[in-house]
């Protein structure tokens, strides 16, 4: 890496930590805002979340194409400035047609920002660098959600609409510094595509080039599986299952949340440590194992009644366990769909990988909450595991579609160093050798 590019990712880090920290303010407490300090009810609550779903996936499928045409900067810079406006009409609205006008403007800003910041980020990078670099910004990004939401803990009074305006007017002013941060990022004038994995021939469109590429179509089922499986439930299912099966309490559960926090920001770079020389193939088909252990904690933690410290135990446990597996993710499953990606629709693939993850993040929420309003938590349980294990079966297809240096850039990459050095010993070792056999022999 260059030093400029070095310099530019810093700035793109730094301000997107800031979004993560200003998102912390509202986002663990926007249910609650909805139906009680507005009085709308918790439906309304529910069609707010389905709003930022819906925004979602009603621009991401166009973001790509503008991300490659105009580049990521000024993208990222208008998705930060509706999202700004989205937040704070959100903190001021009091009637449901504008919440769900300011949810529609926040949920598209949100989605526009993500691959435009991601493809920012394969532009500031190498191959060799790239999971570092995507490690980092997961890190900030936790790292700033956790601060946030302490802060906006001590901050929020549900007898007060006021304070949730302040709440709201933090995050907009956060994602406003983001944006002014982002514009004045020097980025390259095309992505570094010196030591660009090969991905086939050159393709002649975007999205025809996308479904055609077989090992990109399999990650995105893979990434959709994974979501579903994991971050889908967090707020629906597994919390339900957490309440009514185990009997913890909302206050318990909010330390169960707190650990899995905790567990990426201290694994993060250890983890990291220890899997950037790996396969990428093989570590996600690791992360699946972890996570249906975590599913069967989950399981085993509402069959003991009689124990609840060891249920909580167990709960916590299932938390920590998907912190771990995710900070095994994300030096892996971002950094990869920047390598199959062709130079000139990095943007593309970008944006299509998030359009899966917010399909994923639509359905599974939704297919939690009907198994746990059924009361089906043993099926929920036994299909989540058995996700968690397809996870694995599917990274272990996918690394027979991959390269050598898809699957494995670092090492990849040493590898051609180490060539490049020897080719360039033998060279030299002939022309001494050259110059002692021209020498005059002293007599």
């Amino acid at each position: 890496m260059t030093t400029a590019m070095g310099a530019a990712l810093r700035r793109i880090q730094l301000g997107n930590a800031l979004s993560a920290f200003g998102n912390g303010f509202t986002v663990p407490f926007l249910f609650v805002y909805v139906s009680q300090v507005r009085g709308l009810g918790a439906s309304m609550a529910g069609f707010v979340m389905m709003t930022f779903a819906v925004s979602a996936l009603t621009v991401l499928p166009f973001v790509g194409r503008v991300i490659d045409r105009r580049g990521p900067l000024p993208v990222a810079v208008a998705g930060t400035v509706a999202a700004a406006v989205g937040s704070l009409a959100l903190g001021l609205a009091s009637v449901w047609p504008l919440v769900l006008a300011a949810a529609a403007a926040l949920g598209a800003g949100i989605a526009v920002v993500q691959p435009s910041l991601a493809t920012m980020i394969v532009w500031c990078s190498t191959t060799s660098t790239r999971s570092r670099a995507f490690a980092m910004q997961f890190f900030l990004n936790n790292l700033g959600l956790g601060v946030g939401g302490l802060l906006g803990g001590q901050l929020v009074d549900t007898s007060d609409p006021g304070s949730f305006v302040r709440l709201f007017a933090i995050e907009s002013v956060m994602f406003l510094v983001l944006g002014a941060m982002v514009a004045t990022v020097r980025l390259p004038r095309a992505p570094k595509v010196e030591d660009k994995v090969p991905s086939g021939p050159t393709p002649q469109s975007g999205w025809r080039a996308l479904v055609g590429d077989r090992a990109m179509v399999q990650l995105c089922v893979l990434g959709f599986v994974m979501f579903f499986a994991c971050y889908g439930q967090f707020e629906s299912g597994l919390a339900a299952f957490a309440v009514e099966v185990t009997r913890i309490s909302p206050a318990m559960l909010g330390i169960a949340l707190a650990a899995n926090t905790m567990a990426i920001v201290v694994a993060q770079f250890v983890v990291l440590k220890l899997v950037e020389r790996r396969r990428r193939s093989r570590v996600i088909a690791l992360v699946g194992l972890i996570w249906a252990v975590a599913w069967v904690a989950a399981g085993l933690s509402g069959l003991i009644p009689g124990a609840p410290a060891l249920a909580t135990t167990l709960l916590i446990s299932t938390y920590a366990l998907f912190g771990i597996g995710e900070s095994m993710l994300s030096p892996t499953m971002a950094p990869l769909v920047a390598d199959l990606a062709p130079a000139r629709l990095v943007g593309q693939y970008n944006s299509a990988f998030a359009l899966v993850k917010q399909l994923a993040l639509a359905v599974g929420p939704a297919a939690g909450g009907l198994m746990a309003g059924a009361g089906a938590y043993s099926a929920y349980i036994v299909l989540l595991v058995v996700c968690a294990l397809g996870i694995s079966v599917l990274a272990l297809r996918l690394g027979r579609l991959l390269t050598a240096e898809q699957d494995n850039p670092v090492r990849a990459h040493a590898r051609r160093v180490a060539a490049a050095g020897a080719a360039a010993e033998v060279p030299a070792a002939r022309s001494v050798q050259e110059q002692g056999e021209r020498a005059p022999v002293a007599v």
